[in-house]
């Protein structure tokens, strides 16, 4: 079960950091999407991404506070190379269409693709059709986007970060699932140590948290990856 953090409690202690990323073509409201998430915000004058942002929201998942560390990448053709780089360490994606532009869905498989292709192959994916409020322009239909993700094996929601339709849901979906993931596999590294086994959290990226804080910064094309602690 998970309870909503605050949108600015830079005190709260921090168990664990996940990194999550937003993707998928240019205008389907990746950052609205993200601001209605970290700040609960919506604005109607939004600009295009340009590189990458990120950030951040706690949340308690089983009594336990996880930072929701969310990278929004630019969906433009000329940034692609840019963005791979940023897959790397992601445990969750959101990848985004808009449900009013039948386009941006049939793009979402060479979105999936690259995704697969730079990130762990254990990364908890959910598929949104974002833009519900425009349910009269609606060019995608549901069910074509629901086969789509049990093919796939994603998770699905349809949203709106105009009125803030499931977005909450989405990102609790996800964080919660990597968090069962990870809990998951500490128990069994516990249970490997009990038995005079060496520990392993194979195949899961965890991001340990420096000083809690809630961070937000804009990014052009250059990152620092130092500030990220990770282990496997």
């Amino acid at each position: 079960m998970a309870s909503s953090g605050g949108y600015g409690d830079a005190s709260q202690k921090v168990d664990y950091v996940f990194k999550v990323v937003l993707i998928g073509d240019s205008a389907v409201g990746k950052s609205q999407i993200l601001s209605r998430f970290a700040r609960n915000e919506f604005s109607l004058d939004s600009k295009a991404t340009i590189g990458v942002e990120f950030q951040t929201r706690t949340m308690v998942i089983q009594h336990k506070s996880v930072k929701a560390q969310i990278w929004d990448t630019a969906g433009q053709e000329r940034y692609r190379a840019v963005t791979s780089a940023y897959y790397r360490g992601a445990v969750g994606a959101m990848l985004v269409y808009d449900i009013t532009k039948r386009q941006t869905f049939d793009h979402i498989p060479r979105w999936l693709e690259e995704l697969r292709a730079h990130a762990d192959k254990n990364i908890v994916i959910i598929l949104i059709g974002n833009k519900t409020d425009l349910e009269d322009q609606r060019a995608v239909p549901t069910e074509d986007a629901k086969e789509f993700a049990e093919k796939e094996g994603l998770f699905f929601l349809e949203t709106s970060a105009l009125e803030a339709t499931n977005v909450e849901e989405a990102f609790v979906t996800v964080l919660t699932e990597i968090f069962n993931i990870v809990n998951k596999k500490n128990l069994v590294a516990g249970d490997d140590q009990a038995n005079g086994n060496p520990a392993s959290l194979s195949g899961k990226k965890i991001v340990i948290p420096g000083p809690a804080q809630v961070i937000q910064r804009r990014i052009g094309c250059v990152v620092d990856h130092d500030f990220f602690l990770q282990r496997w």
